[in-house]
């Protein structure tokens, strides 16, 4: 990824790690660690391919949502990355 993708995309991640500070303190390593793992699993993935890039931001917010219920955490506070990732 390069340019205005890798900008998103850290943008995105650090969006990440600021909603993993909003759950219970014993699970926010293990997520953290999660979350920089399928980053850099996924930072090898062809800029230029549109599609996949676009499935990978998805991917990251409803995944985002899907910790956020499991710990009860408003949905609202995954507004910024909604905006990151859907826009």
């Amino acid at each position: 990824m390069i340019g205005v993708e890798m900008k998103k995309a850290l943008r995105a991640y650090a969006e990440v790690l600021r909603l993993v500070r909003r759950l219970p303190q014993d699970t926010r390593p293990y997520y953290a660690k999660y979350a920089r793992e399928n980053f850099v699993n996924y930072r090898e993935v062809d800029a230029s391919d549109s599609t996949a890039i676009s499935d990978l931001f998805l991917r990251t917010y409803t995944h985002a949502l899907w910790v956020l219920n499991k710990y009860s955490v408003d949905e609202a506070a995954a507004k910024k990355l909604k905006e990151i990732c859907c826009n």
